[in-house]
């Protein structure tokens, strides 16, 4: 067995720079990232490469459909983590969160002491330079806001900048570097590297920060909520005088927090008396219509194909974001009425012998519980199959396991799977299958647990009925259930 090295790379947010990385005009040409098939990597990948980067990355897990996009931005991919992927020497690293300490090429980083950044370093040093950031940031809702936020700015001829942790549907890829003054990220929580253990945010340099929840999440990170709150704090102190903070008053802990922020606030909600909310809402088959409201005052009227209290929410708070910056209503109004939402976020699939295919990337309970609700107030009358994967690091330990009983009263039946990879959890942290179907069956929820992906793809298609809605929902793959429902149909 090969003996194990550690590497003194730094366990804080300082990253070792090159002076070539701050001079104009440097001659840094080759770029590499540890990790590169994750979401954001790639992400990252694509931006450095339409800037004129040469790129490549490697990764221990090379599989579509990172491996497909990468390869049509003609970057190549290392299988594996090897010494021998940094030679030649690249003039930069960047070390996504994937990457321990005792990765090969971490060592092999550390020996040949090249300059290395963590993704958010390296993002806020390549595309937020120069620009004024708006960060989206908080548990849930973060992909669809800053989506949504992209597309305003975009149809309002602004030429955004934007990087987000899903695939918007109408610029079909998750990263732009814009020409425009403004750049829109989706501002994550987790941490950003091994060698800085603070959530990615901290990195993005805020101008107007959107705060759409808090919860307690990432149990593998965080020990509890007043741990989690720190961490929004923090993003909170960060934006200056003549920033914005946009926040979500429906949410007690952030209605906490917003004296704490030297920046102006502008509140949005669903309840009580925020700045911006809803005073009518109505529904049509394609559309959601809407009427809202600034300072109890109307407002204007608007359109939407999002459904859903969250997504309402979350639009709301893009309206204000619109109004801070002074954009046109008539562009507001045709870039949320022609919002096509996010890949994986209640994306419908297919229909196919009457039974509609939608999948959805929830996972928290709260997300879980918002989204089956959607989804049976926008499909009434059709039974509701709710299948979820319990694949997060929150979700495959027990931190939650009461909560999820409540998440699926609006479904019809519920299937749930054995959670995948449960030997990275110690066994008194794990979560039960089998223990929320018995407690889902106590409440008189039809439920049925399934020992693997195969036998429940089986079991779907034995218990699939015209008329059915069936809707998918996990933060990984899910083993391409979905879609192999969808054909299997």
């Amino acid at each position: 067995m090969e003996k194990q090295h550690s590497s003194p790379l730094p366990d804080n947010n300082q990253a070792i720079l090159s002076p070539r990385l701050n001079t104009p005009g440097d001659s840094m040409k080759h770029i590499h990232l540890m990790g590169i098939c994750g979401t954001g990597m790639a992400s990252l990948a694509g931006l450095l490469s339409s800037k004129g980067y040469h790129i490549t990355g490697s990764d221990q897990n090379v599989y579509p459909p990172m491996s497909d996009f990468l390869k049509s931005l003609e970057i190549p991919v290392l299988s594996g983590y090897r010494p021998e992927n940094l030679h030649p020497s690249p003039d930069l690293v960047i070390v996504g969160n994937v990457i321990t300490r005792q990765n090969p090429e971490a060592v092999e980083l550390s020996r040949l002491k090249l300059p290395y950044l963590s993704l958010p370093q390296a993002l806020a040093h390549f595309a937020l330079e120069g620009k004024q950031s708006i960060v989206v940031s908080g548990t849930h809702g973060k992909t669809t806001t800053t989506s949504l936020a992209a597309w305003i700015l975009e149809k309002a001829g602004l030429g955004p900048g934007f990087m987000i942790g899903g695939i918007p549907l109408n610029f079909q890829q998750n990263f732009k570097s814009g020409r425009g003054p403004y750049f829109v990220v989706e501002g994550d929580e987790y941490d950003t590297a091994f060698f800085d253990k603070g959530p990615k945010f901290l990195h993005y340099r805020p101008w107007v920060v959107i705060l759409t929840s808090i919860e307690f999440d990432h149990a593998d990170i965080y020990c509890d909520l007043d741990h989690v709150l720190a961490s929004f704090r923090k993003l909170i102190d960060l934006i200056p005088e003549k920033g914005l903070l946009i926040a979500n008053s429906d949410d007690p802990r952030i209605a906490n927090e917003l004296g704490r922020a030297k920046c102006p606030v502008q509140t949005y909600g669903l309840s009580g008396q925020p700045i911006w909310g809803i005073t009518e809402i109505s529904f049509d088959d394609q559309y959601t219509h809407l009427r809202i409201s600034r300072e109890g005052r109307d407002f204007f009227s608007l359109k939407t194909p999002l459904y859903g209290r969250h997504n309402i929410s979350n639009l709301l708070s893009a309206v204000a974001l619109a109004d801070f910056l002074s954009l046109p209503k008539d562009a507001l109004s045709e870039a949320v009425a022609s919002f096509k939402g996010v890949k994986r976020r209640q994306e419908v699939l297919g229909e196919n012998r009457g039974i509609l295919v939608i999948d959805d990337f929830a996972h928290h309970p709260t997300a879980v519980s918002e989204t089956v609700l959607a989804v049976k107030e926008r499909f009434p009358g059709r039974r509701l199959v709710a299948v979820f994967e319990p694949r997060s690091n929150s979700s495959r330990r027990n931190v939650f396991q009461e909560r999820y009983a409540d998440s699926f009263g609006a479904a019809d039946l519920v299937m749930i799977p054995e959670p995948p990879l449960m030997h990275k959890v110690p066994p008194d942290e794990r979560f039960s299958s089998i223990r929320l179907i018995r407690d889902l069956q106590e409440k008189r929820i039809t439920a049925f647990y399934f020992k693997t992906t195969d036998a429940l793809l089986n079991g779907l298609l034995n218990h699939a009925q015209s008329g059915d809605v069936t809707l998918f929902m996990s933060n990984g793959g899910f083993d391409n259930l979905p879609r192999r429902f969808l054909n299997g149909l």
